[in-house]
């Protein structure tokens, strides 16, 4: 039951795609950045040096991306950043789901995003913090792995996975 209960969760914190604000796969994607290289030939642009992509409500802040489109038109991504940070509008709420590592890659074709070194997802008040996390939208699937004493951050001095979970009805403070 407990195992159940923190998928579900899981599942919920890392679904961007379901949470997100539908509209903003309408709007178009706007990349900024000090240098890009294009490899019309390879299907690859670099883009490097304060990367700020947005897209609608979403917002991606990193170092250097890397796109990537496979040989049926799907767009593949890496990001790196020290961090690299996402942020996006959740559908119908006034709440933002938001998250970090160093590295981000998504498979486009997958539907699977994948958070590398001193990860973390947060959204609302709940957050899930680990050395990788991924979520596999089509299988429904995610799965967050601690890195031990090595990947330490201050929000995780062990290095081992952490989740800090609100309770759904939680008592509003009126003072």
């Amino acid at each position: 039951m407990v195992r159940h209960f923190f998928i579900s969760f899981l599942f919920m914190l890392l679904a961007t795609t379901a949470f997100a604000e539908k509209a903003d796969k309408e709007k178009p994607i706007e990349i900024e950045a000090d240098t890009v290289t294009v490899n019309d030939a390879k299907k690859v642009s670099v883009y490097t040096g304060n990367v700020i992509v947005t897209q609608g409500t979403l917002l991606i802040k990193a170092d250097k991306l890397v796109v990537r489109e496979d040989e049926s038109g799907f767009q593949h991504s890496s990001s790196y950043g020290t961090p690299t940070t996402f942020k996006q509008k959740r559908e119908g709420k006034d709440e933002y789901m938001e998250g970090a590592a160093l590295r981000i890659e998504y498979d486009g074709r997958m539907d699977k995003v994948q958070l590398y070194t001193k990860a973390w997802v947060k959204k609302g008040d709940d957050i899930v913090h680990g050395d990788y996390i991924m979520y596999d939208a089509n299988a429904e699937y995610s799965e967050v792995i601690g890195g031990g004493p090595k990947s330490a951050t201050p929000a995780t001095p062990s290095g081992r996975v952490k989740a800090i979970i609100q309770p759904k009805n939680k008592p509003v403070d009126n003072n």
